[in-house]
């Protein structure tokens, strides 16, 4: 019964990990979508910015760049306080 049960488990994530795989996208294939045309198209005009991957860090994206930051500096001070001296020097 056990050996029966778990050759179809074995079948059925078979099947699905099979489909699962049919309906990944390429590697390397650029995935067009109506967004990309949309900041290519209004980078320049809607946030003065000439080069697109800035206007999209620091402009349609500045409060999620504005967190990273943060995390980052409180990853950084944290570091700083485990590994300080303390003051004590003989």
């Amino acid at each position: 019964m056990k050996k029966t049960i778990f050759i179809a488990a074995v079948i059925i994530l078979g099947g699905l990990l099979c489909d699962m795989f049919e309906g990944i996208h390429p590697l390397g294939v650029p995935l067009n979508t109506q967004m990309d045309d949309y900041f290519l198209a209004h980078a320049l005009t809607d946030r003065s910015a000439q080069n697109v991957v800035t206007s999209m860090v620091f402009d349609f994206r500045g409060f999620d760049t504005l967190g990273e930051a943060a995390v980052l500096f409180t990853a950084l001070s944290s570091i700083g306080a485990l590994f300080r001296d303390g003051g004590k020097r003989e």
